[in-house]
C-alpha cells in the first residue's frame, strides 16, 4: 500500500582538507641595501 522510503543523511560535513595549511616560504620584501651602503655588482638592491 503505502511505502516509506527513509534515507539518512550525514549530520555534519566531512573534514576535508583545509584551505590555509600552506606552509611557505617568507617573500623577503624591502629594500636589501639602504643609503650609503657598498653593495658588489649584480646584487639586489631593492
Amino acid at each position: 500500500m503505502f511505502e516509506i522510503i527513509l534515507q539518512l543523511h550525514a549530520h555534519k560535513k566531512g573534514t576535508g582538507s583545509s584551505h590555509n595549511g600552506r606552509d611557505s616560504n617568507a617573500q623577503r620584501l624591502g629594500t636589501k641595501a639602504h643609503d650609503s651602503q657598498l653593495v658588489t655588482a649584480g646584487s639586489i638592491i631593492v
